[in-house]
């Protein structure tokens, strides 16, 4: 014992640790100072171009069907209410109606409310928890036979699908669980006795697909090497399956498969630094956005948060709108309605991008 304390006394000597302390202690307040004066040089930006400051109930809307969507029922209920509290408050003038108010209501903020759409986004989770979790593919394919007209209608493929991966999953079930012959067999006989029943209605459309399903059992000591892999041995499978299934129960509600809020925050997020040097700049030069349709500079998104496809015209270097539509010549050139005919004067002309002369009448509009 006294050697470890003769130790410990000699470690302490050549520590030091006060001054280490000291050090620390220095480091932190150097960092609190920069902290500090990045705050006072460069502010956060104001909402003096916040579009959306005077727009509360689109916001409110956004985030409570956000919650929604997310499963966070009772915190969207708290929020409902808070809201609907806040707009009930009475004004300064009580002749005069709120416009708040009036734009919840319009925007259908009371409709958040209702029982049923909270069901809808319950009944979603559960389907995504067993399919995701339990690998349990028959509440989902209940719901995609209890809405199979609708989804015919939209041309969803889904309802087949689920019912292909329950094939799949009788078929390898039984045999990833054992290698028993007889019990492979069984596995098989089963995902048979599943097309029989539930594939009659499908042999129109996927009668290929069906067909490949079928053909598979005569690979099925060895599945990975067989022309069938791809289908009985993708890990990707009940994912994509799920993705699928969310894409479709929202568009079934007239809802994007992703959260408008979460997309928007984080396109923002990523727009934010070129738009703050945007604003410093126009600051310095003391000049104003004009354009109000468009940004005036170009803001790299991901393609995952382009939904909307533009055309700008190589000649004007100008975006086409729906009054000046892109054209394209016969050459297979495209520019916009109005500089196709500023190019041609009324007669043939020769195209901006090849040697290739054309009429404008036959250009044709393309709609993007």
């Amino acid at each position: 014992m006294e050697a470890l304390l003769v130790e410990h006394n000699k470690l302490s000597k050549k520590g030091n640790l006060s001054k280490s302390l000291d050090d620390v202690q220095k480091t932190l307040d150097l960092l609190k100072s920069a902290r500090d004066t990045i705050a006072n040089d460069k502010p956060l930006p104001t909402t003096d171009y916040d579009a959306l400051s005077s727009q509360p109930a689109l916001i409110n809307r956004a985030i409570a069907m956000h919650l929604l969507r997310e499963g966070q029922f009772s915190v969207a209920s708290t929020f409902l209410t808070e809201v609907a509290q806040k707009v009930s408050q009475p004004q300064d003038s009580p002749d005069l109606a709120s416009p708040y108010a009036t734009l919840e209501h319009k925007l259908g903020i009371d409709s958040l409310k209702s029982e049923a759409l909270r069901q809808h986004f319950a009944n979603m989770y559960y389907i995504l928890h067993e399919l995701q979790n339990e690998r349990n593919l028959l509440p989902a394919i209940g719901w995609a036979r209890a809405n199979s007209a609708a989804l015919e209608a939209r041309g969803s493929n889904l309802e087949f699908e689920l019912g292909k991966l329950q094939f799949v999953w009788l078929f390898l079930g039984e045999m990833d669980a054992a290698g028993d012959p007889e019990v492979r067999y069984e596995g098989q006989q089963k995902a048979l006795a599943y097309a029989r029943e539930e594939f009659a209605p499908f042999q129109t459309r996927y009668l290929k697909e069906m067909q490949q399903l079928i053909g598979a059992m005569a690979f099925c000591p060895n599945l990975e090497q067989s022309p069938y892999r791809r289908i009985f041995c993708n890990h990707d499978a009940w994912n994509d399956l799920a993705n699928s299934f969310t894409r479709e129960f929202c568009s079934l509600l007239g809802l994007s498969a992703e959260s408008p809020l979460y997309i928007a925050a984080t396109a923002g997020a990523i727009a934010l630094p070129t738009l703050l040097k945007l604003q410093t700049i126009m600051k310095e030069k003391h000049t104003e956005w004009t354009t109000q349709n468009e940004l005036p500079v170009e803001i790299p998104l991901p393609p995952a948060y382009q939904f909307h496809s533009i055309f700008v015209c190589p000649i004007s270097k100008e975006q086409t709108t729906d009054a000046n539509l892109p054209m394209m010549m016969p050459c297979g050139h495209v520019i916009a309605h109005e500089s196709l005919f500023r190019h041609a004067k009324g007669g043939r002309f020769k195209c901006p991008y090849c040697p290739n002369e054309s009429h404008p009448k036959e250009a044709r509009e393309i709609f993007i």
